[in-house]
């Protein structure tokens, strides 16, 4: 199963947050164990790091990067994605619009976010994270 992890999950990763890192940590460890293939869109990497600045230095932000990009596969922005996603008047946000672009340009299996209604019309199954761990649950 592939699937592209939302910035808002890794950041529920990364940070630690209260209410989300159980999941979010389930689905990392998925991808670590090989059970999954998570992938991330390029841009999630820029924006982790810059929101992640208060809360760590330059060289925690980096490490913890470094690791994450050991356990995910990347998928590249380029000029085409790019101007889909901004075409895409279905979307309004366009961090939104850019992980489904990339989620569909590899026929991914899900997104897994946490703001589903930010991905409307889109090919591809949007998935909470608990939701998702409920299902990869069922198959072991």
């Amino acid at each position: 199963m592939k699937v592209l992890i939302d910035t808002n999950v890794l950041l529920d990763f990364l940070a630690k947050r209260q209410d989300y890192f159980k999941f979010a940590n389930d689905i990392i460890n998925a991808c670590r164990l090989k059970k999954i293939t998570g992938f991330v869109a390029a841009h999630s990497i820029t924006n982790i790091f810059y929101i992640l600045r208060k809360e760590y230095s330059i060289a925690e932000r980096k490490t913890m990067l470094k690791h994450l990009l050991n356990i995910l596969k990347v998928i590249n922005l380029d000029r085409e994605k790019i101007l889909n996603a901004l075409e895409n008047e279905s979307i309004d946000d366009l961090e939104d619009a850019l992980q489904a672009c990339c989620a569909e340009n590899y026929t991914l299996d899900y997104i897994i976010a946490r703001d589903l209604m930010g991905f409307p019309n889109v090919s591809i199954s949007v998935i909470s994270s608990e939701e998702f761990c409920n299902l990869i649950a069922e198959e072991d």
